[in-house]
């Protein structure tokens, strides 16, 4: 099917926007647009479940790899608008501006029945804002509600002039977007739910958390800067918990940083056993307890029932921006809850004393650590409250907008 899609994608390029059109015209047309990696993957499962509550469902825009295995024919090389940060933006700013423009027109020509942005706000909603002034009665969902809790609130309600519907993956978020006056919100689930399976421990892996020796994850995260802050001050809290107690170490890696985790270890008074992602989830299942990122990976850890200290570090050019940042708390599990279950250290607050202090009442069990396995029950029923499809209760309310009348 990859195959198909590429060949697809090049006959678009050659024929133009117009191409878009080339379609079985049986059923609802469906234009998505994801922007990068992850979006691409949430982009798949969204049209597997369009499809799948509408056969006839056809799809034309912009994807990835995954989306184009589901047969969409993209418009051009999702590559092309998966940028992050600013130097990278500011060299690629002219072909942005022209992919921008490019989308906006190949929407107006395909005359889809709904308009979907996964995704990627800096580059899809400018394409929503130039298509809602051409063609204001098209319905046009947001999916993934962008995190406008955390960091530059006044996007909620700049998003109602062009945003029908946003799709949240996060349980709090739909009271946010009310709080800050932005379009209607709605919680889909979060895409960890269609892995609940591999997150849920065994009668048998119940058994490995509560034996001895004590199985701790260190999770330093995917990314250079994560991993050149956090290896060293990770390495000296477990030299100091290990003055304590006696206990494994696993660090599950990803290819990405392997060389960096493995330059790190150098000065680690404790060798740990490396882990693959393929094997990530089984130590999650096992673990009595995590030192952890902060990142989705603390997702993963609440819906696995795994008690957690979490701790980041910035740059100090970003630590500067921090007054813009609207949230008291970073820590997923203690975000989706409103309060602090899991410890979380950011900045200068992450020591190696710190650390080991808030690991080790999770390490040797007792209140706190029951404490903290409780609410990560509640949590993971919030989590899940949506039900057992992210994908088809995004699909659902995709599909609701085509029942809507004209604007």
């Amino acid at each position: 099917m990859a195959d198909v899609g590429l060949a697809r994608r090049a006959s678009l390029k050659a024929r133009g926007p117009g191409a878009l059109l080339d379609l079985e015209p049986s059923g609802s047309l469906f234009f998505l647009i994801a922007g990068e990696p992850s979006g691409d993957l949430l982009g798949a499962l969204l049209m597997r479940a369009l499809r799948a509550a509408e056969p006839s469902a056809r799809f034309c825009g912009v994807g990835g790899e995954a989306m184009a295995e589901e047969g969409l024919a993209s418009l051009f090389a999702m590559s092309d608008i998966a940028v992050m940060g600013l130097a990278p933006v500011l060299r690629r700013l002219p072909l942005l501006i022209q992919r921008i423009e490019e989308t906006a027109r190949a929407v107006l020509a395909a005359a889809p029945d709904v308009l979907v942005l996964i995704d990627a706000p800096d580059f899809t909603h400018r394409v929503a804002q130039r298509v809602r002034r051409a063609r204001p009665q098209l319905p046009i969902i947001d999916y993934v509600a962008p995190t406008v809790w955390a960091w530059r609130p006044w996007r909620a309600r700049a998003m109602r002039t062009h945003i029908d519907e946003a799709l949240a993956v996060l349980p709090f978020e739909p009271a946010a977007f009310r709080r800050l006056g932005g379009p209607p919100c709605a919680y889909v689930g979060h895409p960890l739910v269609d892995r609940l399976a591999e997150l849920t421990p065994s009668a048998e892996e119940e058994t490995r958390r509560e034996a001895s020796p004590p199985l701790l994850l260190v999770l330093p995260g995917s990314r250079r800067a994560e991993v050149a802050r956090l290896m060293p001050v990770f390495g000296e809290a477990l030299a100091i918990l290990a003055r304590r107690f006696s206990f494994e170490v696993v660090l599950p890696v990803v290819p990405q940083v392997e060389a960096d985790i493995h330059a790190a270890l150098a000065s680690w008074p404790i060798r740990p056993r490396l882990a693959t992602q393929a094997e990530k989830y089984t130590e999650f299942r096992r673990a009595r307890a995590a030192l952890a990122v902060s990142g989705v990976v603390t997702l993963e850890l609440a819906l696995a029932g795994t008690p957690m200290v979490v701790a980041y570090k910035v740059a100090a050019v970003e630590a500067l921006l921090k007054f813009l940042v609207r949230v008291d708390s970073f820590a997923l599990p203690n975000l989706v809850l409103g309060e602090r279950i899991a410890p979380e250290f950011l900045q200068e607050q992450a020591t190696p004393q710190a650390l080991a202090a808030a690991l080790a009442p999770l390490l040797g069990g007792g209140a706190e650590r029951e404490a903290q396995r409780r609410g990560l029950e509640r949590a993971r029923a919030l989590v899940l409250s949506a039900g057992p499809s992210p994908s088809a209760a995004a699909a659902a309310r995709v599909l609701a907008h085509l029942r809507v009348a004209p604007r």
